[in-house]
């Protein structure tokens, strides 16, 4: 059970660096919040596989492709939420 966690949340670190990496501009988020944009990443990228393949089949984890992709979606929406990265147009 520890090692399944601990797994989850190396994957989730993982995909939200990738994450970070991926969307431009500058993340002024902590590491906590990026294993939680990972681990969001890969249930919304099961999901949104999920209804791309075979319809809905419920939360699911994806791939690393497909956590990379979703955490990136999440990132995104995160960054809307909070009003972060908004650029200074002169």
């Amino acid at each position: 059970m520890f090692l399944n966690i601990l797994g989850w949340i190396v994957f989730g670190l993982v995909a939200g660096f990738l994450a970070r990496a991926i969307v431009p501009g500058k993340d002024n988020i902590g590491l906590l919040m990026t294993i939680v944009v990972g681990v969001a990443g890969s249930a919304v990228g099961g999901f949104v596989f999920g209804l791309l393949t075979v319809g809905l089949r419920g939360f699911q984890p994806a791939g690393f492709i497909g956590s990379v992709i979703g955490a990136v979606i999440v990132l995104v929406i995160y960054n809307k939420l909070t009003g972060r990265k908004r650029r200074v147009r002169s």
